[in-house]
């Protein structure tokens, strides 16, 4: 590729020199062929990487908040005893509306990423997401009547979208490999932290006089410091670097840039080294693409295209399989089977919620260790057995109480180790650099579309059909998930952001 002065080639920003820091010739082959080579002693300090993983999974902690908090939120504004307002004589159709009014912003938050994530970056989309949150749950908290009160929860929800798009990016290209798994599985079980969070928090506040805007409004400081945190935080080295490749500033002055933030969030582990581990992953960084601007169509080409089919499949089926629609049954089964906290459905929620917990918490340890696709498939297909037992319950065993609590368990259980974290793991790593943004952002649009179309359709499909045959439906639909995974997902453990594009796309 000729080199243009005006806009530095691809290979004249490849590899920064040891000891002056000066810009030398190295070309794309290189990197790609010595790709591999050098991950394995990437050096880093693990008390570095907490920060660049805690302040995104933020994000994710105040979306899980918000689950769990509004469970017990329409509890609270319907009492005419504790609601603390004339107009809490709400119909189904308004509180759907302040139910899933944050799922819809979160819609809107996903297509604004898809158009400005490349402009601003990861780190400003996270500080973007937590002025939302900030503003949205303040005027939910405040809310003097119905409309406002939506209003806020839109606003919220558009920064849930922002944070689970920007999230996932900014921790995978920050964090160092060997842990990369690790720290994105965490964010999962950030935002199941936050729902139990908000399950204990909405128990404790449902009978005080207005609970509901104390509920929301816990989210504001948790928003202001994940603002704060974003804003001390480095910016992500890739998307610098990319940046650079892609003329869009000073390339030298970018590449200066790219090193010192790589520095920060090494730590002291870089220590006197830090040129040569600086250089090793620059030239890792080099290979990711030609030299332009990123158009829409070609996220629907090659290399992106296939990463699209595997990160959309993840998530679609993360949805389709009736993770909702299974949870909706929750109170009902754990009452049947003489469960007396089934009888409060805060209290079911916690115990849940709990297992969930505990259930991400064994996917972080295990997924570096195992891989994602053990754990996919050993975990869907515990999702798939415990979906025809459930099918068969209401169906032909309705005698049976014990056997569909322990299928609820393992469903739960099986998703938290399958779906629930790897597929946002996978979307965040699976997509090449240059189209990581708008490709991740067509991901969580299809997550965020097929939760509002599950949720939207289960009541009638329930009416149509039945629980037990619907069950049946998302055991196929579980089947279905199996093949996809077993024939299509890759395997990416080990493997840097940058060997990933090239072995498995």
């Amino acid at each position: 590729m000729a080199s243009d002065p005006e806009q530095p080639s691809f290979s004249s920003i490849g590899r920064v020199g040891k000891s002056s820091g000066e810009i030398d010739g190295a070309g794309v082959d290189e990197p790609l062929l010595n790709a591999g080579q050098h991950h394995s002693s990437e050096s880093y300090s693990v008390l570095a990487a907490i920060f660049p993983f805690l302040f995104p999974a933020l994000g994710g902690l105040l979306y899980g908040y918000d689950i769990g908090s509004t469970s017990s939120a329409t509890i609270s504004i319907q009492s005419a005893s504790f609601s603390g307002i004339s107009w809490y004589n709400l119909s189904s159709v308004e509180v759907g509306l302040i139910t899933s009014g944050s799922l819809y912003g979160a819609l809107i938050g996903s297509i604004l990423a898809f158009n400005i994530a490349d402009f601003l970056g990861r780190r400003k989309e996270l500080i973007l997401s937590a002025v939302l949150y900030l503003v949205g749950a303040l005027i939910t908290a405040v809310a003097p009547n119905l409309a406002i009160l939506i209003i806020g929860r839109v606003l919220f929800g558009t920064g849930i979208g922002l944070a689970m798009h920007a999230a996932p990016m900014y921790i995978a290209e920050t964090a160092p490999s060997q842990i990369r798994g690790l720290l994105i599985s965490l964010k999962e079980f950030f935002i199941v932290l936050g729902m139990v969070a908000g399950y204990v928090v909405g128990s404790l506040l449902v009978e005080t006089v207005a609970g509901w805007r104390y509920m929301y409004g816990v989210s504001t400081p948790l928003a202001v410091i994940m603002g704060i945190g974003m804003w001390w935080l480095a910016e992500s080295p890739r998307w610098l670097l990319l940046r650079a490749i892609q003329g869009k500033g000073d390339a030298r002055d970018l590449k200066d840039t790219a090193i010192n933030c790589l520095c920060r969030l090494r730590g002291e582990a870089f220590g006197d080294t830090a040129p040569a581990q600086v250089e090793e992953i620059l030239n890792e960084l080099a290979f990711v693409g030609e030299e332009k601007e990123v158009t829409f169509g070609e996220v629907f080409q090659g290399k992106c295209l296939k990463a699209l089919t595997i990160g959309c499949g993840l998530v679609l089926f993360q949805q389709i399989t009736g993770q909702p629609s299974v949870l909706y049954y929750a109170a009902s089964i754990l009452q049947s089977a003489g469960f007396s906290a089934a009888s409060d459905a805060t209290r079911v929620s916690i115990l849940l919620g709990l297992l969930k917990l505990i259930m991400t918490g064994v996917a972080v340890l295990a997924v570096d260790k195992l891989g994602r696709r053990p754990l996919l498939l050993g975990g869907v297909s515990g999702i798939v057995v415990s979906l025809f037992l459930l099918g068969s319950y209401y169906i032909f065993l309705n005698d049976a109480p014990l056997m569909a609590v322990g299928a609820l368990l393992v469903y739960v259980g099986c998703y938290q180790l399958s779906f629930g974290p790897i597929g946002w793991l996978m979307i965040s790593e699976i997509f090449p650099l240059r189209l990581r943004g708008r490709g991740l952002g067509v991901a969580v649009l299809v997550n965020f579309g097929a939760n509002a179309l599950v949720t939207f359709a289960f009541s009638p499909l329930e009416a149509w059909l039945g629980a037990g045959t619907l069950f049946y439906l998302f055991g196929v639909i579980g089947l279905v998930s199996l093949l996809f995974i077993f024939f299509v997902v890759p395997e990416t453990k080990g493997l840097t952001l940058e060997e990933i594009e090239a072995k498995c796309l």
